[in-house]
Formats: C-alpha cells, structure tokens, sequence
C-alpha cells in the first residue's frame, strides 16, 4: 500500500511524524479517511479519534479540535490537543465530562446548543475508550 508523510502536531508536543497508510480523521463536517494522492484539502477538526494506520497496525490518538491540511507534501494536523489512548488518563476524562454536564445548567441558546455537541463528542469519545480498553 501506498504511504505518505503525516505531522501531527499540538502545542505541547510532536504527537506523530512519519511515513503512514492512512489517517482517519473526526472532521467538523463528517469524518475523514486520508490516503497516499489524496486532493489537496484543508478541514476543521472536531474532538473525536484520529486512526492512523502503519504497517496494517491502528493507532488511536484523542484530538480535540484543530485543522487539518492535506497538500502534495502529505497531511498536517494541528490539534488542540493530542492524547494517544495509552496517555490517557480515563478517570480524569470522566471528570471532565461531569464538570461540563454541570455547567450545561448555566448555558442558554446557542451556547447551550454548543456546548451539548462538544459534550456529546466528549461522551463518544469515553464510550471508544471504554470499549477499546475491553478489547
């Protein structure tokens, strides 16, 4: 299979350099599989899980939000923030997601609308952990 160059890059860290077979990525407007010839494109991140596959192995790594680009060079994701599920910290994940449902109660309209889609996305993203540490 054909590979390509993939950054994955957040400000605390170089979260992945190197050659690939393919990245999924959570996109803003539908999710993403990027593959070796790829047509230039740049797209919005949501929070969710990036696969990347190499050597037919998967590696799962929690993005919450950024933008990815892909150019002729490869792909470049710039995350907020990136976390390889064995860095995660599960308890500290399901603190996260009881500390936004409270302050759900003091959101009105749209940020309310906002903020239970971003909850919503974190939620998934626990159930994949959940599930990925049982297999």
């Amino acid at each position: 299979m054909a590979t390509f160059h993939f950054d994955l890059v957040s400000p605390e860290k170089i979260a992945f350099s190197g050659e690939v077979e393919q990245v999924d990525i959570p996109g803003v407007e539908g999710d993403l599989g990027v593959m070796a010839g790829h047509a230039p494109l740049v797209a919005s991140v949501r929070p969710g899980v990036l696969t990347i596959t190499v050597g037919g192995k998967h590696e799962k790594i929690i993005v919450l939000g950024g933008i990815a680009e892909i150019s002729a060079k490869g792909l470049t994701v710039l995350a907020d923030t990136a976390t390889s599920l064995a860095e995660l910290d599960r308890e500290l994940l399901a603190q996260q997601i009881a500390e936004m449902e409270e302050a759900l109660k003091e959101e009105e309209g749209s940020a309310l609308d906002r903020a239970i889609t971003r909850l919503d996305h974190f939620k998934a993203i626990h159930q994949q952990v959940i599930s990925t540490a049982m297999h």
